[in-house]
């Protein structure tokens, strides 16, 4: 099955669903520095390394799947909030792509603040969009104007092409990645694929975390921690390990442990030390104040950011038992995204880290893509022809 990848960044998306068994068609990418890293594990052949707008979509044929992240600055916590007013809004051509190749589904993940109150009327807009790619907007009418005539649209009697266009809200540490990143992901299939679409139940769990640390002790033999090294319980922590005893009793809980960033780099030698990893360089100047504390060695990561220095809750170093702290390599941000150790990323330190921060956790992505591909793969119906029949 085939796959048009758009805003494609560094490629976590992509390699995730080329994990889960999908071969790329095209890639789209605007910055160099990712069309790099693109071409170094993609094909290159196959990387437009220019503006979405400049692409012809008309140019693919039998498209399954168009995936991508459209930017997400315009929606993001830290942003401007400007949504449909930010230039960098591509959610239209997003659009447009579905409607040119009208694929049996599409996946986009953009960041938790687009699921804010005051983009509510534009995000209802977006999906109404995605449900009805070809009921276009004309010059002339503004988008609330549009969304008015959306709504009013019945899907059972709506004649063209159509999806049935769901979302969530996830969080990749649920599904075994070593960071707790929460992003919203948006699936449609097209109204005559058969099979409905169910996004992946979670894998892992912070409650397998907790009981592992706190009441077996599991996870600390697990990893030979002394017990004068192991976290000091505080009092709102004995708390929450009282509420979770009484909540399973005898019985451990049945998802696995979220990942840490010790369960991720445990093998993996200091940065400063003699080895042959080329990306696994260390970089001075990590330092803490209010806020700004790194992520805790035996947690998950917190998000990683698209950022060097200066991200707002110093989301790019580590935070070890004995209260020291460094920047991630980039070797071990690839490993808290759940990358490939193999997996080139071009660019010095802050750029190789904004491409990471921006990308989708390829253990993440390769989850939604083996959910997706198994139901289109038992679906029997072909990628174009039968758009064209029902249009």
């Amino acid at each position: 099955m085939r796959t048009l990848e758009l805003f494609s960044g560094a490629g976590g998306l992509a390699k995730g669903l080329e994990l889960a068994g999908f071969d790329h068609a095209a890639f789209v990418e605007f910055n160099k520095h990712a069309c790099a890293s693109l071409k170094d594990n993609f094909d290159a052949e196959k990387v437009f390394c220019r503006d979405v707008r400049d692409f012809d979509f008309s140019s693919l044929k039998n498209i399954d799947v168009v995936a991508g992240g459209p930017p997400c600055q315009p929606f993001s916590l830290g942003g401007k909030h400007q949504a449909d007013q930010d230039a960098r809004d591509m959610f239209p051509y997003a659009i447009n792509a579905i409607e040119v190749l009208a694929p049996r589904a599409f996946i986009f993940e953009n960041v938790k603040g687009l699921l804010r109150p005051s983009f509510a009327e534009y995000f209802e807009y977006i999906i109404l969009r995605l449900t009805f790619p070809e009921f276009g907007l004309s010059p002339s009418m503004g988008w609330k104007k549009h969304l008015e005539l959306l709504r009013k649209t019945n899907f059972d009697h709506y004649p063209g092409i159509k999806y049935r266009v769901s979302y969530q809200l996830l969080n990749a540490a649920d599904f075994g990645v070593p960071q707790s990143r929460e992003r919203v992901v948006i699936v449609g299939t097209r109204s005559d694929v058969s099979s409905r679409w169910i996004f992946p139940f979670a894998t892992h769990s912070e409650d397998a975390l907790l009981w592992a640390k706190y009441v077996t002790g599991e996870y600390w033999d697990r990893h030979q921690v002394a017990f004068g090294e192991r976290e000091v319980t505080t009092d709102v922590l004995k708390e929450k390990i009282l509420r979770l005893q009484e909540r399973y009793g005898m019985f451990a809980p049945e998802l696995q442990s979220w990942k840490t960033i010790r369960d991720a780099l445990s093998e993996v030698p200091d940065p400063q030390s003699f080895h042959s990893i080329p990306d696994h360089q260390f970089r001075n100047g990590a330092r803490t104040y209010p806020g700004h504390t790194g992520s805790d060695y035996d947690s998950p990561s917190k998000t990683i950011k698209a950022g060097g220095h200066g991200v707002p809750g110093g989301e790019n170093m580590i935070r070890f038992r004995d209260g020291s702290l460094r920047y991630l390599t980039v070797f071990e941000a690839k490993r808290m995204q759940t990358f490939p150790d193999d997996y080139s990323i071009q660019g010095a330190w802050g750029e190789a880290m904004r491409q990471i921060g921006n990308a989708v956790p390829v253990v993440f992505a390769q989850k939604m893509g083996d959910s997706l591909h198994s139901l289109l793969q038992g679906d029997s119906q072909p990628s174009r022809q039968l758009a064209v029949a029902i249009s």
